[in-house]
């Protein structure tokens, strides 16, 4: 049943939930929820409301419930798609976890960490770290982004080749769903073939069936070697036979492998301070390999000169660069992590996040490429990304001295055309960064009809009144 108040009654019931001190009602203060990094969305808002303790959570939802109140929820602003902004001319409430915060348990003998939804993503890896562990989630955002914002994406990042993304790094959730009820999924188990996964059902869900408020996430052995590589090549194709080679020699102990363009190189160069260039002379495509071992540097350290040593007498690689130190295979990363932002000074960027099967990724790369370029001549295409896991982050900045607007207006087209070829080769028009509100609309012209039946279904059945994050991910 509904319950009928005015506006004004509504938001105080709200902000008497979690005390004047943590809500936030000032246009001022409301204004950096409003959007999001690249200001593709900018929507509305009378509150942002912190609550503190999943009890506060509960009791904002069955309060949103009852009075038919939109929620959207917030983690650490720095997703790509629009799916933390609210809807323009909305009366939307914020619901931000940043106060909910907490490390809640580490047990180093099953090697799980609890954390409450609102951690911060760097902290979880320290708390790791302190009992010698590693959690492996590794994203450019790390420092702001929140553990239940990482869920609610599936997150993959750079170290997905080895330890998968946020839904393989999951064991248990916490969740308040629409109605206010409070799900313990807490559990602990490796093993639990007890009915339907629900947890599943949450991660990667954005937010549109509950909120997360806390999680049981895995670690692994902290890795005793580790060896980065930078690698100059002529080629996808190049790269892909030295990924193979990699992965064979390897083994597990491959956990990272990157593909970067000529151009994102002369990008980040320029623009990043203190980021150069580790090889003397360029190349058109560049490879950064990491291998991590579990018994000493030596072993690392052997394995990718043998690799190299391999790859280059099978002509695969022209130059590369082997770190010498911590430092340096911090740069090395420092360079592949600043390619995106690298971009912003270039002027306007249309942007994919997209995966394909890694066999095909030559293959997309060139198709793609030649599609942009039949629509647009003089585009800047700069697609780099995880070669490793099929992800491609196939970016396109403006040609020099066009309008930017003009350019971004034809965001649209521009990504029909690279989708197409992604749908060619069976592969996915979200890898890791989400539907959101930017691909809302495609997702359900994509998929088969069966397919977002289901996923209308489950949120009619979970969220009956519709008040979850609305306008995201399934129309």
């Amino acid at each position: 049943m509904t319950v009928t108040m005015s506006l004004a009654e509504r938001l105080r019931a709200f902000v008497d939930i979690v005390g004047e001190a943590n809500a936030l009602t000032a246009p001022d203060d409301i204004r950096p929820y409003l959007t999001e990094n690249r200001g593709l969305y900018h929507g509305a808002s009378p509150l942002v409301l912190k609550p503190g303790s999943t009890a506060e959570v509960s009791a904002i939802l069955k309060l949103a419930s009852e009075t038919g109140t939109a929620i959207v929820p917030v983690s650490g602003r720095t997703g790509l798609v629009g799916g933390q902004v609210p809807r323009e001319d909305s009366q939307d409430v914020l619901l931000s976890l940043e106060r909910m915060n907490k490390i809640r348990e580490v047990d180093p003998v099953a090697d799980v960490i609890v954390a409450d939804g609102g951690a911060i993503l760097a902290d979880v890896q320290k708390a790791a770290e302190a009992h010698g562990r590693l959690f492996p989630l590794s994203l450019g955002s790390e420092g702001s982004c929140r553990i239940g914002g990482n869920l609610a994406t599936n997150a993959g990042g750079t170290a997905v080749l080895a330890y998968g993304n946020m839904r393989q790094l999951c064991l248990g959730l916490e969740v308040v769903l629409p109605s206010g009820e409070i799900w313990d999924g807490l559990r602990r188990l490796k093993k639990d073939n007890s009915g339907y996964d629900l947890r599943d059902l949450f991660i990667g869900a954005e937010g549109t069936l509950g909120v997360i408020t806390g999680a049981v996430l895995k670690m692994v052995p902290r890795p005793r070697g580790r060896q980065v590589a930078y690698v100059g090549l002529a080629s996808p194709e190049a790269a892909l036979k030295l990924f193979e080679k990699a992965s064979q020699r390897c083994g597990t102990a491959l956990t990272g492998f990157e593909l970067m363009p000529r151009i994102g190189i002369e990008f980040t160069t320029k623009h990043i301070p203190g980021v150069r260039d580790p090889l003397a002379s360029a190349h058109p495509w560049y490879a950064l390999v990491d291998i991590s071992t579990s018994d000493s540097e030596e072993t690392a350290g052997a394995m990718m000169q043998e690799l190299l040593a391999d790859a280059f007498e099978a002509g695969l690689i022209a130059d590369a660069a082997i770190a010498s130190s911590i430092a340096q295979q911090d740069a090395f990363w420092h360079l592949r992590e600043s390619m995106s932002d690298a971009q912003k000074p270039e002027g306007g960027s249309i942007k994919h996040d997209v995966s394909v099967p890694v066999s095909r990724i030559p293959a997309f790369l060139a198709e793609a490429d030649a599609a942009v370029h039949a629509l647009m001549p003089d585009a800047r295409i700069c697609a780099f990304g995880h070669l490793g896991d099929g992800n491609i982050h196939y970016n396109i900045s403006q040609p020099v001295g066009a309008d930017k607007a003009a350019f971004i207006a034809r965001w649209r087209e521009v990504n029909a055309v690279v989708h197409a070829v992604v749908h060619k080769h069976t592969g996915s028009i979200s890898a890791e960064h989400g539907v959101g509100q930017l691909k809302r609309d495609e997702l359900a012209a994509s998929r088969p009809a069966i397919e977002t039946d289901l996923m209308r279904r489950i949120k009619q059945a979970f969220d009956p009144a519709g008040i979850m994050n609305p306008g995201k991910v399934i129309g």
